[in-house]
């Protein structure tokens, strides 16, 4: 992948995942609305490369690494990390206090069984895989990579920002065959993800991760302090554009991640919304209606 779609797709994410941290005061003790992409089929981001089921894996899961949005790799849910002298064998510390939503917490044998998982799926794993001997997880908050050879892009396949991220799961989760996809989504990221009120092709639910320990860097990209400014985060599911519009200038909804080319005129012409742009390139733009709606679970 070029530095410069890691750039542009860091900064889509940090949307997500940041909650467009400039609208915090606004958000405290509220519920964002987002209307997605397109809609979320799938919600195993190892099973599916869909950019959307990635988007909802940054919002309930956590990385080892992130990339900023310079295209920097940036230690996430890693502490430290170093580096034998013959280059064959990485030894990664995690950071304190990690723990996923069902209240567990993060192991080293969490990450060994989720990153093979992942290698099993994505073409960057598979070659990090072929170059490995052993995964070793010598405790809690230690795994160690022990490779047939060196190999230089290590951080950099461990900090993938695209789809197929390798995202952390419990290892009784990550358990299960890359051919198959999860049947829980709980991770120990940013938001919770609600199963409860999970409706197929209508709405996903994100309930703030209040045990989440967000690092101190200033957030960028998929790097940094993963901040969460929102009580609720709901994805609206609405596929036909002109219903799309028509719910943003009401107030039903706060954000439309993809609005189409026609209607940039109208809205950027609209009293209280705002056009933000997610990527250098310009290939996607967000638009935010100023309005924050009261807590609610209906």
């Amino acid at each position: 992948m070029k530095p410069s779609s890691n750039v542009a797709i860091s900064a889509l994410l940090a949307l997500f995942v940041a909650v467009l941290a400039p609208v915090a005061a606004l958000a405290q003790g509220k519920t964002l609305r987002i209307v997605p992409q397109s809609n979320v089929t799938i919600l195993d981001p190892i099973w599916s490369s869909a950019y959307v089921t990635r988007n909802h894996g940054y919002m309930v899961y956590d990385t080892l690494f992130g990339t900023d949005s310079d295209g920097k790799i940036k230690p996430q849910m890693v502490q430290s990390w170093s580096v034998s002298p013959d280059k064959k064998a990485w030894t990664f510390k995690l950071r304190d206090g990690l723990e996923f939503h069902d209240g567990k917490p993060v192991t080293s044998e969490d990450v060994v069984a989720s990153l093979k998982r992942w290698a099993s799926r994505d073409l960057f794993g598979g070659v990090l895989a072929a170059a490995v001997e052993t995964y070793e997880a010598p405790d809690a908050n230690t795994f160690v990579i022990r490779l047939k050879a060196p190999f230089g892009l290590m951080i950099e396949a461990l900090g993938k920002p695209s789809s197929l991220v390798p995202f952390i799961m419990p290892a009784r989760i990550a358990a299960t065959p890359g051919t198959e996809q999860i049947k829980e989504v709980i991770g120990s990221g940013p938001y919770r993800f609600v199963d409860a009120e999970y409706r197929p092709g209508e709405r996903l639910v994100y309930a703030k991760n209040e045990k989440y320990k967000p690092r101190g860097e200033p957030p960028s990209g998929t790097a940094g302090g993963k901040n969460v400014y929102v009580d609720r985060a709901e994805w609206v599911i609405i596929r036909d554009p002109q219903t799309q519009y028509s719910a943003l200038l009401a107030g039903e909804v706060d954000i439309v991640e993809m609005p189409t080319f026609e209607q940039y005129p109208a809205l950027k012409a609209a009293k209280g919304i705002r056009l933000v742009d997610a990527q250098p390139a310009g290939q996607m733009f967000y638009l935010r209606f100023n309005h924050l709606h009261p807590r609610s679970t209906t």
